[in-house]
């Protein structure tokens, strides 16, 4: 069993699967990253996605041991340098994460500049194939928020200076392609429409964003845009953080190092996205989960199937702590869901929709 690829440029390929490391430095040993790196490299799996700001959930003590373990596993292995697909991530304005560049406070071309020094250190590596802006410099809804509040809008850098200092680590040969995360519309044709006069234009590839049966918001508008701009999605969070599985509604109890559980009120982006308390949700995925035994798969493996499924997604960024986990996840590749199937998780969308925008 090979992991399939996709052409997302002319001299870049990406496998249909994404390794997300965000759990690497904190959920994870070295020893433990090392043996769920090897075992996704066996499988096809070269595509790895990271971040300057991981693990989650983001510390003073571990930030940037993501990166850092992900480039120890390539230099200690002696991975050739062009047999994998590196993508990392430069984290916007937060208050929080003063041991970021300050905080950052702005995401203008000095703290771009940086983080792609710091990430191209951690990763031992003279470049990235896919940068991408974690989130917007301005307010946008996020992580659990859908309607948008003007009131809320503060000043941000212009997405030229972005565009510009993106434009000069290309130049240099420190990132070959650019990608947008947690981005809306406007964001996303508002980058594509200011990088039009310039070289830029063919190498702003894809958006990450969140996608999966409790989350489908990207179909109502970001569609649109990507199919006529030619954007592909990385869908990250396949699984919900896990709900998908159906492990934290078990009549047999919830797992307790189950994520949700470990670092319940420590991650704030997660759980206010992906509220188990709220019975809407709990709903929709008893649904799903009875939806997969019926046809004999499991939870986990209907969930990633039907994201591999939409014709937009270029690759699916998947976590995993454990080997059964990822053996999991690569078996998904030989999985078909049938027309029947579509249609009884579309019935269920329609009941319950998009209870963790």
């Amino acid at each position: 069993m090979s992991v399939p690829l996709f052409q997302l440029a002319s001299d870049l390929s990406v496998s249909r699967l994404c390794f997300g490391t965000m759990t690497f430095g904190e959920q994870n040993t070295f020893p433990e990253t090392l043996s769920l790196l090897n075992e996704a490299y066996r499988a096809g799996i070269n595509f790895f996605d990271s971040a300057g700001m991981y693990p989650v959930p983001q510390r003073r003590d571990t930030h940037g041991r993501s990166e850092e373990y992900l480039g120890r596993w390539i230099k200690d292995q002696k991975i050739p340098r062009n047999h994998v697909i590196l993508a990392s991530k430069v984290a916007g304005p937060s208050g929080q994460m003063t041991w970021i560049r300050g905080g950052p406070n702005s995401l203008d071309s000095k703290n771009i500049s940086a983080a792609i020094d710091s990430s191209l250190l951690r990763l031992s590596t003279d470049y990235i194939d896919l940068y991408q802006i974690h989130w917007p410099d301005r307010y946008v809804p996020m992580f659990g928020e859908t309607e948008y509040d003007p009131t809320k809008q503060y000043s941000s850098v212009p997405m030229e200076e972005q565009l510009d200092a993106l434009q000069k680590a290309i130049e240099n040969g420190k990132i070959r392609y650019i990608g947008l995360s947690n981005e809306t519309p406007y964001g996303l044709m508002k980058f594509l429409h200011l990088s039009r006069n310039s070289s830029l234009s063919p190498k702003i590839l894809t958006i990450q964003n969140a996608y999966n049966l409790l989350c489908r918001n990207f179909d109502s508008g970001l569609a649109e845009c990507c199919h006529h701009e030619r954007i592909s999605l990385l869908a990250y969070s396949p699984m919900a953080m896990g709900i998908l599985s159906g492990k934290y509604f078990s009549s047999g109890g919830t797992p307790p190092d189950a994520r949700l559980n470990i670092f319940r009120g420590r991650y704030s982006e997660g759980e206010s996205r992906y509220k188990l308390s709220n019975p809407v949700v709990k709903a929709a995925v008893l649904e799903y989960v009875r939806i997969a035994k019926n046809y004999g798969i499991s939870p986990a493996s209907l969930a990633i199937a039907f994201v591999l499924n939409h014709p937009m997604i270029a690759s699916v960024v998947f976590g995993a702590t454990k080997l059964w986990q990822l053996q999991e996840v690569i078996e998904v590749i030989d999985i078909h869901l049938a027309t029947d199937i579509i249609l009884e998780i579309n019935e269920v969308h329609a009941r319950f929709p998009n209870p963790c925008p």
